[in-house]
């Protein structure tokens, strides 16, 4: 157990004697508590007689795991065992991350989330209610610990690109926290998932009686706004210092509330910010095979949402850096929405997407778009499945050698493409990346290992940095800090592979990197609180949470 783990256990109250320890997940050992513990603690018969080692009930844990039939149930089973004992639920994800993933977040999380009234077991985190406007300081202040570092919330609205499933998209801020703490070691302890409940439109969970939220339309506008303002200015005072993390918010909100709160409290939007900062440094890593710079480039987005944004945001980012003015480096980057191509002649656009409407002749499809713009890269952000087609991806590929594909729309039911369908449509030559996981694809003999752009490389890392320094603000420069860092990280015999990521094995390594990198922009930006050490690596690795178990006997 690291100093961090240790200072923060010694300053919890401890369970009371007998059945409350194996109650507790945050202290619970089940079969590894040792003789001498059940002997103190009051357990003697209320165990099996025989001591097992963590090693042995990891064991016990991956047996039933890889049993399971479905994904689903797995999910039921890693998460039940989260909630009896969090230290053994760690150790069993840090040691099996790339296998656990993709179970306790994209793509099953977001079935679990459509299931979620239906699989519920134990309530974690806190439900606040567009009924407790007026009282929401009370209800956070029910939360047993003020102890919190990192809080991650969301209204349901936008689930992956499953759309609007109200509060049963509480999967989604515990699933984040999970990888906070598997990723980049955020001590459990301090990490609260919340849901704020402002009712839902989705008409079969409002008929559904295992519903676990309102049946009650979503609010919106002033009533909606008040509601946030609340909850924003009761958390600054609750958890004063906290890094507050919006998720899986509505369009017409999410835009909003990053530029109404970002100023006022250590805050960002995982979205807009961590998914633009993840898919650039996919993109850094792709110009390592394309050749040439970002300003040789043209970049096409299908999809104008949060995350197309967020990630054309980053790409300017780096263009200004090659020189561009950013009107310049705007005309580098172009978006498809439902309407078709984004143009200036178009009537009624809203702010964000003003930004990127450049002139040209409408076009009223992602082909014929395509087909006008000749991008470099195409980027699908969109949540529509499939769009992505034969002939589109022939057409790329037909005038680059090396066409960049990115087909980012989570879960994998909403992919625009296969990892196959990439390869084989580009005969190999395709750079690809997802934002769910697609196995490695053999194509005319070459192994081609896919890259996922999933935003645990990024909001873990700067999470972390961020903690430690305790900044005070998230940057956008942040943002693109951590992107750097993640390509840097990137090694030759990976590129070789056709990974654009590193692999999800070397993600505490990954993570550490980032948090060095964020922390070094909070001290350059004197956003920082938190006087800075002599060696900021090991000071930061000395926050990482480890999962061993601490002797209490």
């Amino acid at each position: 157990m690291n100093t961090s783990q240790k200072s923060l256990n010694a300053g919890r109250a401890l369970p009371k004697q007998g059945i409350e320890w194996l109650h507790n997940p945050i202290f619970n050992k089940g079969t590894a508590f040792t003789d001498a513990e059940r002997d103190k603690l009051g357990l003697r018969g209320l165990l099996p007689p025989h001591v097992q080692s963590m090693e042995d009930q990891v064991q016990r844990v991956m047996n039933n795991f890889r049993n399971k039939t479905s994904d689903l149930e797995r999910y039921i089973q890693i998460v039940g065992l989260q909630d009896r004992n969090e230290t053994l639920f760690y150790r069993v994800v840090m040691d099996n991350l790339e296998e656990m993933m993709p179970i306790i977040y994209t793509p099953t999380v977001g079935k679990a989330c459509q299931e979620f009234g239906h699989i519920f077991r134990r309530s974690r985190g806190l439900y606040v209610s567009k009924h407790d406007r007026g009282n929401i300081r009370k209800v956070l202040e029910n939360w047993p610990t003020r102890d919190v570092k990192v809080i991650v919330v969301t209204d349901g609205e936008r689930i992956l690109g499953l759309g609007d499933l109200g509060a049963s998209g509480m999967g989604i801020p515990i699933g984040k926290l999970s990888l906070y703490t598997a990723c980049a070691g955020i001590h459990p302890t301090q990490c609260l998932p919340i849901t704020i409940d402002m009712g839902t439109n989705n008409e079969t969970f409002l008929k559904d009686p295992l519903y676990i939220g309102l049946r009650e339309k979503r609010i919106s506008g002033d009533a909606f706004d008040a509601v946030m303002e609340e909850f924003v200015a009761a958390v600054k005072v609750v958890f004063p210092g906290v890094l507050l993390q919006f998720e899986d918010f509505g369009n017409g909100n999410a835009f909003r509330m990053l530029e109404t709160y970002r100023d006022q409290l250590c805050t960002f939007n995982d979205d807009i910010q961590g998914t633009g900062s993840v898919a650039l440094a996919g993109v850094l890593s792709a110009l390592r095979l394309t050749g040439g710079k970002m300003c040789d480039h043209r970049v096409l987005m299908s999809g104008a949402g949060e995350a197309g944004m967020g990630i054309a945001d980053n790409i300017c980012a780096v263009l200004m850096e090659e020189g561009l003015p950013l009107a310049e480096a705007r005309k580098r980057i172009w978006f498809v929405d439902s309407k078709g191509l984004i143009v200036k002649s178009r009537e009624g656009l809203v702010e964000h997407k003003r930004h990127y409407a450049h002139d040209h002749a409408p076009c009223a499809d992602l082909l014929s778009a395509i087909k006008a713009i000749k991008p470099t890269m195409l980027v699908g952000v969109s949540g529509q499945p499939r769009t992505f087609t034969k002939e589109i991806v022939k057409f790329v590929a037909s005038y680059n050698n090396r066409p960049v594909i990115f087909a980012l729309s989570n879960p994998t039911s909403k992919a625009e493409c296969t990892a196959e369908e990439a390869y084989t449509w580009t005969d190999g030559r395709g750079i690809f990346a997802s934002g769910s996981p697609f196995a490695p694809v053999t194509y005319q003999g070459k192994t081609h290992v896919p890259g996922q752009g999933n935003n645990a490389y990024i909001f873990p890392g700067v999470g972390l940095g961020v903690v430690a320094t305790g900044a005070t603000r998230v940057t956008d420069a942040m943002f693109v800090t951590a992107a750097k860092a993640l390509a840097g990280l990137l090694r030759e015999e990976e590129l070789a592979e056709g990974r654009i990521y590193p692999s999800l094995k070397r993600i505490h390594e990954v993570s550490l990197k980032i948090a060095v990198a964020v922390a070094e922009e909070a001290y350059k930006s004197q956003l920082a609180t938190v006087a800075r050490p002599a060696d900021l690596t090991e000071f930061i690795r000395g926050h990482m949470f480890k999962p061993e178990y601490p002797s209490y006997a």
